[in-house]
């Protein structure tokens, strides 16, 4: 584990407990509401195709806010098993420790600052425009 004191790894460990609990809640509750907007649609309540463009579009936000979330979620138990592991804080890609700086801001970083600018930039999308 790297160079992080109990009292840094006991706060990281409770800021991504959570964050994990705020975002598996903001599922729940947009796949309830993703739900009543299905049920609604089947049961004829869209009155016109104006409106159930606007549900279409609405429901395909909420999957994309879901999905964004599960793979947060998923990225904190990758953290949460890396701590298990005795490996968290250390960078997976150089073994270099990750500051305490950086995990504060993103505490289920798994790679170094340099590494990371160095993936993102061998892994940028090609081809396709940015806003």
């Amino acid at each position: 584990m790297n160079g992080l004191t109990k009292k840094e790894l006991d706060h990281l460990i409770r800021i991504m407990a959570e964050r994990k609990s705020r975002l598996l809640q903001e599922i729940r509750e947009v796949l309830i509401r993703t739900g009543d907007e299905r049920y609604a649609r089947l049961a004829g309540e869209v009155a016109d195709t104006g409106d159930e463009s606007v549900a279409d579009l609405l429901s395909d936000v909420s999957h994309a806010e879901v999905a964004r979330d599960v793979n947060e979620v998923r990225d904190i138990v990758a953290a949460e098993g890396r701590i298990a592991a005795g490996q968290y804080g250390l960078c997976i890609n150089c073994g270099a420790e990750i500051e305490y700086q950086r995990l504060a801001a993103y505490p289920s970083a798994k790679r170094c600052l340099q590494c990371q600018q160095n993936r993102e930039k061998t892994h940028a999308s090609a081809g396709r425009p940015s806003l």
